[in-house]
Parts: C-alpha cells; sequence; structure tokens
C-alpha cells in the first residue's frame, strides 16, 4: 500500500469545503410596535438605506464584507446579486 501523500493533498483543508450561509442587510426598519401590530399584506416599511446604498453582508452578527446589489444578467433576469466593494480584515476577528 502506498501511503505517499502529495504536496496538493497535503495543503487541502476539509473546513474549506463546509458551506456557510452569509447574511445580506439592505437597511432597517424602525415602526413603532403600535404600528407594526397593524400591518396588513402591502403595508411598506419604510427602510433607512436608498436603493443605490452599499449593503452589508454578515456571517453570523460578524461584517465580513460590503458591496453593491446587482440584478444577473441574461437567462437570469431578476436575479440579485453582490458585488464586493469592500471585504473586512478577518484578521481584526483572530
Amino acid at each position: 500500500m502506498n501511503d505517499t501523500i502529495t504536496s496538493t493533498e497535503k495543503n487541502i483543508n476539509p473546513l474549506e469545503d463546509i458551506p456557510i450561509e452569509i447574511t445580506i442587510s439592505v437597511g432597517k426598519a424602525r415602526p413603532k410596535i403600535k404600528d407594526l401590530l397593524h400591518l396588513e399584506q402591502n403595508a411598506v416599511l419604510e427602510l433607512d438605506k436608498r436603493i443605490d446604498d452599499m449593503v452589508d453582508l454578515f456571517v453570523g452578527n460578524r461584517l465580513i464584507a460590503r458591496g453593491e446589489l446587482q440584478e444577473l444578467p441574461g437567462n437570469q433576469n431578476g436575479q440579485l446579486a453582490v458585488r464586493l466593494t469592500e471585504i473586512i480584515n478577518l484578521q481584526d476577528y483572530i
């Protein structure tokens, strides 16, 4: 049996293949509780951001990046994506 490990096999980190969920925050709404209790279908909540403002990307409660919302072109019309414009230095969390 050959137990030789190539250099590429040694560098593989099994944690790199684990999917994580990233939450994209487009803004916050701050209604009063009395207004929240009276919400109905088609109600509109005003957010604290504009349509062209940057969105925040979080893993858990950690901000990891900021970016711009975009619509994917072609046959994926209507599909949203985020173009990253700023990556937070993750070394700050260690």
